[in-house]
């Protein structure tokens, strides 16, 4: 009685979740798969959202010349590097 209540479940248990889990049709994996790419869509454009959004806060914070030239985001991130240093450097020399 012990051996079979500890040991010859689990393993059953396991082979008929593995069934269902290949009994899905189809239609079910490709509504799941598109389900899953629409999710990772959004959260990509989220993730650019923000990430553009702390771009416009960072350039806003930054001297350009003139006013109202835009920075790429790699020459915004540059010219952050390259500011910062030259602030510290002033203080540095204070």
């Amino acid at each position: 009685a012990d051996a079979a209540s500890s040991g010859a479940d689990p393993p059953r248990e396991r082979r008929r979740r593995r069934g269902r889990a290949r009994a899905r049709t189809e239609a079910l994996l490709h509504t799941l798969k598109r389900s899953r790419r629409v999710k990772a869509n959004d959260r990509e454009r989220n993730r650019m959202h923000h990430l553009n959004a702390a771009l416009d806060e960072l350039r806003s914070v930054l001297p350009t010349f003139p006013d109202d030239t835009q920075l790429t985001k790699i020459e915004t991130l540059r010219f952050a590097y390259n500011y910062i240093w030259a602030l510290s450097e002033t203080l540095r020399l204070a």
